[in-house]
């Protein structure tokens, strides 16, 4: 069953190249497999981490807060490049700031968004909270409760949720299912812990999947996860 309105999460590091770069080839993969939900009506809401510009502070020398909005601001640049390889293929799209952004970007707002939604756009929600010491897990929860969404989806660099990383431990059990308080209570890295907690309260469900496999964000938006399924 495809959900109405989603919330969509890609890694900065996800879409970039190894040597440095965005991986431009991959960005207009995911544009064409947003095309047929977005002819279905399905709203498309997408944030988009900054790890491939900035990952934490990365010196003593620079304060937390400093860091964070680093990091903030690297999310709004990967908004707008993804943004403009998507019109280039055709798919309207928004970019919501959490802060004020010059003409970059629209400070957030329900209400405008939702007339983006209406137009059919794809819209972009970038820098985080507007605050430090919250990441863009939290960021992209906090806008799918908002703006009322069905799931969350995550597309990561993995096929799923695991009770113990793959790459070290061979015997790493990966979930079909399992449930927000059991992700909280084994401390399962889905999203962070207070993303997770609002998750709990809002009931907001989530699916997390490969997004280097074939058609991987396609199949999620038509409710098909070959992943993992948080339920609340």
């Amino acid at each position: 069953m495809q959900n109405k309105r989603v919330m969509l999460k890609l890694s900065g590091e996800a879409l970039a190249k190894p040597e440095g770069g965005y991986n431009e080839e991959k960005v207009r993969d995911i544009a064409r497999q947003l095309k047929p939900s977005l002819a279905e009506g399905c709203d498309i809401g997408i944030v988009i981490g900054g790890g491939n510009y900035w990952r934490g502070r990365t010196s003593e020398a620079i304060d937390r807060t400093k860091a964070d909005q680093i990091g903030m601001l690297a999310t709004i640049m990967n908004c707008i490049y993804v943004s403009e390889i998507f019109r280039s293929e055709g798919i309207d799209t928004a970019i919501y700031s959490a802060f004020a952004c010059g003409d970059m970007a629209e400070l957030f707002s329900k209400d405008k968004v939702n007339e983006s939604f209406s137009k059919g756009k794809v819209v972009f929600f970038g820098g985080g909270t507007g605050h430090p010491y919250f990441s863009t897990d939290t960021g992209i929860v906090l806008r799918a409760i908002e703006m009322d969404v069905d799931m969350i989806l995550l597309a990561k660099s993995i096929d799923g949720v695991y009770n113990a990383d793959p790459k070290l431990d061979p015997n790493a059990k990966k979930y079909d299912k399992l449930t927000i308080q059991e992700v909280i209570d084994k401390r399962l890295a889905v999203v962070d812990l207070t993303a997770s907690v609002m998750c709990l309260e809002h009931k907001m469900p989530l699916a997390v999947f490969d997004l280097n496999e074939e058609n991987s964000i396609k199949n999620a938006l038509e409710g098909k996860i070959n992943g993992t399924v948080v339920t609340v």
